[in-house]
């Protein structure tokens, strides 16, 4: 999840699907049941509390909370220690440009 220009006029949408809005929840972690590469292979942008993130490593936008990692901790099974931090929360793919759909929570 990258940090690039958000489209900051882009239609919102609450629990959309399609093709051109990113899922509800998604995470980078391979061993994760929200994990997707088509999906992160496009590219996700994501605003949380009105700041663009590249450090996301899992984010739920109807719950409102993302996972980032905490520094170089590592738990005892090798995988970065995460915390959730909670607020809004929006997506979009960054392949459509400035004109993206967003996802979010209104």
């Amino acid at each position: 999840m990258s940090e690039d220009k958000a489209p900051d006029s882009a239609p919102a949408t609450e629990k959309a699907s399609g093709p051109d809005v990113p899922p509800d929840r998604l995470a980078i972690n391979p061993r994760s049941e929200y994990f997707d590469a088509e999906k992160l292979q496009r590219g996700v942008g994501i605003r949380f509390k009105g700041t663009m993130r590249n450090n996301i490593e899992e984010y739920c936008i109807s719950e409102g909370w993302v996972r980032v990692q905490a520094g170089k901790t590592m738990d005892r099974k090798g995988n970065p220690l995460t915390i959730k931090l909670t607020g809004p929360v929006e997506a979009w793919y960054e392949d459509l440009g400035d004109d993206a759909p967003v996802a979010k929570k209104d």
